[in-house]
């Protein structure tokens, strides 16, 4: 189907940035506010939809996407003071809905059932923490996707809520007090009007809100005018004694911990690890001894027992010493740690006891994730549950008295997991590097050269990429493709040294390790360029969006979501400031050639013949600004030489991700399927 793409002005808008000339012709469309952006996004809009609904493959692929979504999900229940909690979706809700019961053999009970705050689907709870006494539940809720919450506080015996609001709620949690009468949270002062999706954060604060009062009488615990870009989080300990303040600048992995002496009224706050020379997550406390899982001196991480009497790092205790596997998490249950590896992206779980001796292993049904293990450190049974690429979650009921599991909730998927097969391979990056990449697809299906493949990856910000059931993924595979996932560096898969190999000025490095994954796909027989679809969200998103304007002969489709496709100006716009610890600052001279060298908006040429494209993003995105996608979009349109579409998919009232309503989602992915085999058939 031919494309005629709506006329996008530009304007004579250029920069001097350190002694460059940039010029950036779609500014204009940064204002979110203005009638021409409404009106741009509509006519864009407009032309990917007629484009899609040409298509024939998109009803087949919608219906069959739906089919498969209509399963039970469950979330790993927790246990808090003799009651359960846990996240339930019968299949297609928009929303999960929260549920609780006292025995595990009862009817469950409604707590909170988010889709009956909006008719469409796009208000969602976006995080809630049960009182200590398990009376009381407070709650985070989340409009169109935004990261901007508001917080309320509900009986949970009768389901009723109580007076308080809480408004400006980011980047934060709930932490309940000791006597159940209040929690600690964070949050940004009001943003200015009609702001609120574009404003940058700054100056997070620290709060405490007493049951029973406004808002405005809440307490400030804690705040650093000096430091505009530090930001808190709150949690009380097991125990009720201390708070634990954690203290974060921008995404960097490196934070500060402080605490608070609960228990001394005139306590004043205690800056116990205020280097931000690693990464410290406390695990747990007995007294005054505190366990840390860190990778300071040592990259794959470790657990530490901090004294607070003599908390310097030569008296550290050493409990779980580093492993040749990455030490990804740690809980502190069952009067044991349960520690979660990586080997190799994929996960093994050990136990230690208290003194760090080793206590047995968790066999796992195969390669897959495992999440879950809550509970209190005397706790004698958890719930985690298991899940791979063609194995859907299934939670699992640990006790620790007997070391048994048991399946305590299995969905049903309406396909069977034994047709499909799941390898994982090694391949050499650019300056031979070994990178791991996990391969799926049904058995049946020829690997000749000419299959469709969707290759994903993300590669920043020391995150691991999980290994993960997908529906959609599932249906690019029943439709006989294969599904490739490469663990970039840049991500967390191998600790420190792996993710400081992919950030600043080893940015190229994550951009290499892809197209060398789609070359080697092509070289072993899986796939052809024609055949090969590329796609990656957020972080991801620039990745895309690098590699397609890098090697625009390399891809036969690229699928770039709500990405970062403007180097040089994100650091303006709402959180985008916190990832200069990982991208570099345009401010830096040094940092600013790197950034141009490879920013996608700016790296778009006049002429090239770029593959089909189609770039995703949500009108109300507060976290990487919807105007990165805007401006990719319109470039790349203009630049186009060939005849490959380049369209634009702006989801309304949507975000970055977070909550987003399963109807949003099934259309989202059929209609990334059905541009693909449009372009590559």
């Amino acid at each position: 189907m031919a494309v005629k793409y709506p006329h996008t002005r530009t304007e004579e808008q250029v920069e001097n940035l350190h002694g460059h000339s940039v010029p950036d012709p779609y500014r204009w469309m940064e204002d979110l506010e203005s009638d021409e952006i409404t009106q741009w996004i509509e006519a864009q809009n407009k032309i990917t939809f007629d484009f899609l609904n040409h298509s024939s493959l998109r009803e087949k692929i919608t219906q069959r996407m739906t089919e498969l979504w209509n399963y039970e999900k469950y979330s790993p229940p927790f246990k808090r003071a003799g009651r359960y909690f846990f996240s339930f979706n019968n299949g297609l809700q928009n929303q999960n809905v929260l549920y609780w019961l006292e025995d595990l053999n009862d009817e469950p009970k409604l707590l909170i059932d988010p889709n009956k705050l909006s008719e469409d689907g796009t208000v969602a709870l976006s995080g809630f923490a049960v009182s200590r006494d398990a009376r009381l539940l407070a709650y985070g809720i989340s409009d169109a996707g935004s990261d901007w919450q508001t917080w309320y506080v509900r009986r949970v015996d009768d389901g009723e809520d109580l007076t308080d609001t809480i408004s400006w709620v980011k980047f934060s949690g709930a932490s309940w007090d000791l006597e159940n009468e209040g929690f600690f949270y964070s949050r940004y002062d009001s943003p200015q009007d009609g702001a609120a999706l574009k404003q940058a954060n700054y100056f997070h604060k620290l709060y405490y809100h007493k049951l029973g009062t406004e808002q405005s009488e809440d307490r400030l615990v804690y705040e650093r005018p000096d430091q505009k870009e530090w930001g808190f989080n709150g949690e009380v300990t097991e125990d009720g004694r201390y708070l634990i303040i954690y203290v974060w600048h921008g995404t960097a992995a490196e934070n500060g911990v402080f605490y608070l002496d609960l228990s001394d009224p005139n306590a004043e706050v205690v800056e116990l690890l205020p280097l931000f020379d690693a990464e410290y997550e406390l695990i747990g406390n007995q007294g005054d001894q505190f366990f840390f899982k860190t990778d300071h001196n040592a990259p794959q991480n470790r657990l530490v027992r901090i004294d607070l009497g003599s908390p310097e790092p030569d008296q550290w205790m050493e409990i779980i010493p580093e492993h040749e596997d990455k030490l990804e998490f740690v809980d502190f249950v069952g009067r044991r740690f349960v520690c979660t590896y990586l080997h190799h992206a994929a996960h093994k779980v050990r136990f230690f006891k208290v003194d760090g001796n080793p206590d047995g292993d968790l066999v796992l049904p195969g390669l897959g994730m495992v999440v879950g293990f809550t509970g209190r450190s005397d706790d004698t049974e958890t719930f985690y549950q298991f899940s791979g690429f063609t194995t859907p979650g299934a939670i699992y009921h640990f006790d620790f008295d007997e070391r048994e599991k048991a399946v305590f909730r299995k969905p049903q998927v309406s396909f069977d997991p034994e047709d499909y097969i799941t390898e994982q391979v090694f391949y050499k990056s650019k300056d031979g590097t070994r990178v791991p990449m996990f391969i799926s697809h049904r058995k049946e299906i020829e690997i000749n050269g000419d299959t469709p493949t969707y290759l994903y990856g993300y590669g920043g910000f020391n995150i691991s990429l999980p290994i993960i059931f997908s529906v959609p993924n599932l249906v690019w595979m029943e439709m006989g493709g294969i599904y490739a996932q490469a663990h970039l560096r840049g991500g967390g898969e191998y600790g420190r040294e792996w993710h400081e190999a992919g950030m600043k000025q080893n940015k190229q490095n994550v951009f290499d390790d892809f197209i060398s994954a789609a070359e080697f796909l092509i070289e072993e027989g899986y796939t052809c360029t024609r055949r090969l679809v590329i796609g990656g969200r957020s972080n991801g998103g620039l990745l895309v969006g690098a590699c397609l304007t890098q090697r625009p002969d390399l891809f036969g489709v690229c699928l770039p979501n709500v990405g970062v496709m403007d180097m040089l100006r994100f650091h303006k716009f709402t959180i985008g400031w916190a990832w200069v610890s990982d991208y570099g600052s345009p401010e830096n001279p040094q940092e600013f050639e790197t950034l141009w060298a490879y920013s996608p908006y700016h790296n778009i040429r006049e002429g090239v013949h770029y593959p089909p494209t189609m770039v995703m993003t949500g009108d109300h995105d507060d976290r990487v600004f919807p105007a990165h996608s805007f401006k990719f979009g319109a470039k790349l349109q203009a630049a186009q030489s060939g005849d490959a579409p380049v369209l634009l998919r702006i989801e309304t009232r949507a975000g970055h991700g977070v909550g987003k309503p399963t109807a949003k989602l099934i259309e989202e992915f059929s209609d990334m399927w059905t541009f693909a085999l449009a372009n590559i058939s």
